[in-house]
């Protein structure tokens, strides 16, 4: 089996609360957090942002390995394009990992 054929990636799903004033500051810090992840996380492969309500959204990023997204997550905001991002959120809600499955698994 290739690496690629054996490639699961990990995903984490972040929901939290952005008080409705504070909206433009998260989108205007987006960008420069997603250079920032590029930058600075390996494995980060890919984020969407989705606005679930007035004041909730959900932020689905893509890593290449669960060891990936942790070594992420000890690193912080450390870089300030994802400390401004982090900056706008009001409440952490919730924080989930999962793995995407495998074409063909079942």
């Amino acid at each position: 089996m290739t690496e690629s054929e054996d490639f699961a990636p990990t995903v984490e799903l972040t929901r939290f609360r952005v008080e409705p004033s504070r909206v433009g500051d998260l989108l205007r810090a987006r960008p420069a957090m997603l250079a920032d992840f590029r930058a600075d996380r390996t494995g980060f492969l890919d984020a969407r942002l989705v606005r679930l309500d007035d004041d909730q959204w959900l932020d689905i990023v893509t890593w290449r390995t669960s060891e990936d997204f942790a070594a992420s997550r000890a690193k912080g905001a450390n870089r300030p394009g994802i400390s401004a991002f982090f900056a706008a959120i009001a409440e952490l809600l919730s924080a989930e990992e999962g793995v995407e499955p495998g074409i063909g698994e079942a």
